[in-house]
C-alpha cells in the first residue's frame, strides 16, 4: 500500500514541486521530478539535504529509494546554465551545497537505493553513488563528463567511484569521459542489479522491503563498519566491531530480536 507521507510536506523542506515524497511501509521514496533531465538546484539540494536528516528521526523509516521522474532521466546532474558565467562565489556556493546533500544522504541511518531509470551524468551519478546500492534499468548509461565541459565531479565522484569500480575505470569514467551502460556498470560493480525498462522503482521497493525484517538499530550500527574501511585499514575497525556488538545490548530492538527467534515469531522493531 502507497500512502502520501504528509508529515514531509515538501513546503517544510524547500523542495517545491523538484523532489516528491512517498511512504510505502517503512520505506521513503523519493523522485527526482525536474523536467526535463531532473537536474538539481539550490533548492532541491537544499531540500534533499532536510528530508534527510527529518527520515533520520523518524523511527518508523527503516530506508530510503530515489528514482527519477519519467523514463528517460534519474538526474543529469547540476544545471550548467548556473556556471555559465564563471561566478566562483556560486560555484563555491553550489559545490558546498552538493557536498551536504549527497554527504547526509551517504549518512542516512538506514538503507538506501539508488533506482537509475535512465541517464545517471555528473550530479546525478553522485546521487546514486552516495546510495548503499544501486538498481539499474537496461537503457541506463552512467557518466561522470566534467572534465569535457573543464569541471570535476565536487560531490564525492572522484572518492566513491574508484573505491566500487577500481582505480582504472574510475580514470576512464573521469580522465576519458567515457559512458557505461547497464551491463558494462554490473561487471565493473558500479551497480548491484540490472532490471527491465520501467522497473528499477519496483525492484528498489522490493528490496528495501527485505530491510524491514532486520533489526533498524542494527543496521544503523553495521553500516559504519562496512563504510569505515573507506577511511583506515580495516583491522583497524575489529576492536571498534566487537565494542559495537556489545553496545547493541542496550537497545530495546536487540532483545526483542533474540526473544522473537527464540520464540519462533516475527520480531517487532521499534527502532531504539
Amino acid at each position: 500500500m502507497t500512502t502520501a507521507i504528509e508529515a514531509y510536506n515538501p513546503s517544510a523542506f524547500d523542495l517545491t514541486h523538484k523532489l516528491t515524497v512517498e511512504k510505502h511501509a517503512h520505506t521513503a521514496l523519493i523522485t527526482i521530478n525536474h523536467p526535463p533531465a531532473n537536474t538539481w538546484d539550490r533548492e532541491s539540494l537544499i531540500g534533499l539535504k532536510q528530508l534527510v536528516e527529518h527520515l533520520n528521526r523518524d523511527d518508523d523509516i527503516y530506508a530510503l529509494v530515489i528514482t527519477g521522474q519519467g523514463g528517460k532521466f534519474f538526474s543529469a546532474g547540476a544545471d550548467l546554465k548556473l556556471f555559465a558565467d564563471g561566478d566562483k562565489a556560486r560555484a563555491r556556493e553550489m559545490a558546498r551545497l552538493f557536498g551536504q546533500a549527497f554527504e547526509a544522504l551517504r549518512d542516512f541511518r538506514g538503507v538506501s537505493i539508488a533506482a537509475i531509470n535512465g541517464f545517471a551524468m555528473g550530479g546525478g551519478l553522485e546521487c546514486a553513488l552516495a546510495c548503499d546500492i544501486r538498481i539499474a534499468e537496461q537503457q541506463a548509461l552512467m557518466a561522470l563528463p566534467e572534465a569535457t565541459v573543464g569541471l570535476l565531479p565536487c560531490a564525492g565522484g572522484t572518492q566513491a567511484l574508484p573505491w566500487l569500480v577500481g582505480e582504472g575505470w574510475a580514470k576512464r569514467m573521469i580522465l576519458c569521459g567515457e559512458r557505461v551502460d547497464a551491463n558494462t556498470a554490473l561487471r565493473i560493480g558500479l551497480v548491484e542489479q540490472v532490471v527491465e525498462a520501467g522497473e528499477a522503482r519496483n525492484h528498489a521497493l522490493l528490496l528495501a522491503s527485505k530491510v524491514a525484517r532486520q533489526s533498524p538499530v542494527a543496521v544503523r550500527t553495521i553500516k559504519p563498519l562496512l563504510q569505515g574501511a573507506r577511511e583506515r585499514n580495516p583491522n583497524s575497525w575489529l576492536p571498534e566491531e566487537r565494542e559495537r556488538f556489545v553496545d547493541l545490548f542496550n537497545a530495546d530492538d536487540t532483545r526483542e530480536g533474540v526473544n522473537a527467534f527464540l520464540e519462533k515469531r516475527e520480531p517487532q522493531w521499534r527502532n531504539r
